[in-house]
């Protein structure tokens, strides 16, 4: 039996607002209990995993270059454990959009950092803008250059609401009803998606006047108008308005969307059966899909790997 080192910190889903929260439009983000992953110590009786030890190594040796003022670890304590071969044991799938390094970074900054912020205290809107900038600074060892939201959402394990870059607040869902026909989603696509060279070539795309344009004036205005009809139980105008974002990057991040899935794309528009969106940066890993009945999106979807992450 492996020695817990620390709690479970689970994956994240952003419902809204991939790639617009770059530009500054709103999102929200789950937590997603189905994955999630702890920091353990093996003990005699099992194998470290030596993959994720070694990342771990490196992962440390990078949290020292991040300036102290902004967060200060117990490298005495870490690196005791890491002499014991500690490691990350998850179930969170890499590079599927679900928030695998994000889980990490968490649990770290929570075993770890000295004065931490916890979720226990009051958390004001100065707390959580200072935890995201510690959790971005931490976590852009994994991607280049990272928002904080995937861990903050993993560390808090509440759904957040990004109103902009600068400003975040935890926030209340509509509860589920489980005995409902409509589905939140995600087909899995079988391949893994890589965050930094679709980012890049997002930023690339944002140079041209026609594409930052149709950002500006109508991906994030139907975004944010998501987010809006979600968290007040608005369906009617929430479909209306995933249709469209789903018409949007089918026709504008065509390389985000792996190519075997560009026509079922199509198909769930056409039909108005289902309707797909990225999860994460795409370009693989998961697709997050909403319908009104699960199971004719089931039917229609015959062959893929489905899993249902909220019940209306």
């Amino acid at each position: 039996m492996n020695s817990m080192k620390g709690p479970l910190f689970f994956a994240k889903i952003l419902l809204f607002g991939e790639y617009g929260i770059i530009k500054d439009s709103k999102g929200l983000s789950i937590p997603y209990n189905f994955y999630r992953g702890a920091l353990k110590i093996p003990d005699a009786t099992t194998a470290a995993n030596k993959d994720s030890h070694l990342k771990l190594l490196a992962f440390a040796n990078y949290l020292k270059t991040i300036d102290s003022s902004l967060v200060s670890f117990n490298w005495e304590q870490l690196k005791a454990d890491l002499d014991r071969e500690m490691y990350f044991d998850s179930s969170i799938p890499q590079g599927y959009g679900v928030g695998s390094s994000g889980a990490l970074v968490a649990a770290i900054y929570d075993q770890y950092a000295s004065q931490k912020i916890t979720v226990l205290e009051n958390l004001t809107k100065e707390k959580l803008q200072h935890l995201k900038l510690i959790f971005a600074q931490m976590e852009s060892f994994f991607h280049g250059k990272s928002s904080g939201l995937d861990p903050l959402n993993s560390y808090l394990s509440l759904p957040i609401l990004i109103h902009s870059k600068e400003q975040v607040e935890t926030t209340g869902i509509p509860n589920q009803y489980t005995t409902g026909k409509g589905a939140v989603f995600l087909l899995d696509s079988g391949i893994t998606g890589e965050t930094a060279p679709m980012v890049s070539l997002f930023m690339e795309n944002m140079k041209q006047e026609a594409f930052s344009t149709m950002m500006r004036e109508q991906f994030i205005k139907h975004s944010d108008a998501c987010v809006e009809d979600f968290l007040k139980g608005n369906m009617s105008s929430l479909f209306r308005n995933i249709k469209t974002l789903s018409s949007l990057v089918l026709n504008n991040f065509e390389p985000m969307i792996p190519d075997a899935f560009h026509d079922v794309w199509k198909n769930g528009i056409e039909t108005n059966e289902y309707y797909l969106k990225l999860c994460g940066s795409g370009g693989g890993g998961f697709i997050l899909g909403f319908t009104r009945d699960f199971e004719k999106a089931q039917k229609a979807l015959k062959g893929y790997p489905l899993e249902v992450v909220y019940h209306f």
